[in-house]
């Protein structure tokens, strides 16, 4: 599938910022089931200083700075992906034989995946998670099984509501509260399979999202979204990653598009920033997917 995705966001500030300096993750990554074929991102007012890196977790990040004073900032990422549908995973492996390939042995093999096991700013690893998770992690089941149901349990007992938490509330209060958007359901997930010894990263993305039958496709009326992926353990070979996302109750498709992987949102904020000035903000976000052959042709 081709997608087309524009994700804008725009900041007003009052008073002017004097100077600012921003990291964005807004580019597509490239995968075994996602190939990015074009990315441009423009920021309003021109930036002093531009530049790419790769982070920790292999994602591509964004630098800017503004060195002048500006009432607004608009950055507007433009990406076309073509994405294919993931292979279903392969792994039988108990969820307790996986817990143990993933404790510290002498003279065990290193596995990168070992670093998500570990609590993060947004995910802790608590009892009351572990206490959630284990209807579904009934002994010697297996490992995608157990995570499968608790995916499916998470989207049949919390509450999708927009305003009941923002970006700072932590994955325990989400956990009582049993309401929240996407970033809180993919860090009680994370927080439910790291209490128990279990590998799981979070994924930031975007999700194709159909207008009703007759409407048309509204330009920014959809978001940026937010799912799991819970590490596999290899039998003698290199693991795997599978995601699963409680928002929506499904494994993501050729429908999705990732962004970036990471410990949970604070690694992979979309823009994130250090202000001189401005104590007062309002933000606007608008993304559009859309299905290339359904793209309206650009104005010549």
């Amino acid at each position: 599938m081709l997608l087309h995705v524009v994700h804008e966001t725009h900041y007003d500030y009052a008073p002017a910022v004097k100077t600012a300096q921003h990291v964005a993750h807004l580019k597509p990554a490239n995968s075994s089931r996602q190939r990015l074929l074009k990315h441009v991102l423009a920021i309003e007012p021109g930036p002093a200083q531009q530049s790419e890196s790769i982070d920790v977790f292999g994602n591509t990040r964004a630098f800017f700075s503004l060195q002048g004073a500006h009432g607004e900032l608009k950055v507007v990422a433009d990406s076309l992906v073509s994405t294919s549908a993931p292979v279903a995973p392969q792994s039988k492996m108990s969820w307790e034989q996986a817990r143990e390939r993933m404790r510290y042995h002498r003279g065990a093999a290193y596995d990168p995946a070992a670093e998500f096991v570990f609590p993060s700013p947004y995910v802790p690893r608590h009892e009351k998670f572990i206490a959630y998770a284990r209807p579904s992690f009934m002994p010697d089941r297996p490992l995608f099984e157990a995570a499968h149901e608790l995916m499916e349990r998470i989207h049949t007992d919390f509450e999708y509501e927009t305003e009941a938490t923002d970006v700072s509330t932590p994955a325990l209060e989400a956990l009582e509260l049993r309401k929240g958007v996407c970033q809180d359901f993919a860090h009680v997930m994370l927080a439910c399979l790291r209490s128990l010894g279990l590998p799981a990263r979070y994924v930031s993305g975007y999700l194709l999202t159909e207008p009703p039958p007759g409407k048309a496709r509204l330009v920014g009326a959809d978001a940026s979204h937010a799912w799991v992926s819970v590490y596999l353990p290899g039998d003698g070979e290199p693991g795997e990653w599978a995601d699963l996302d409680p928002t929506n109750n499904r494994p993501p498709g050729e429908d999705y598009v990732t962004l970036a992987t990471g410990r949970d949102y604070s690694d992979v904020a979309p823009v994130r920033g250090v202000l001189h000035g401005g104590a007062n903000h309002t933000l606007r976000v608008a993304v559009t997917v859309t299905p290339v052959e359904q793209a309206e042709p650009a104005p010549r």
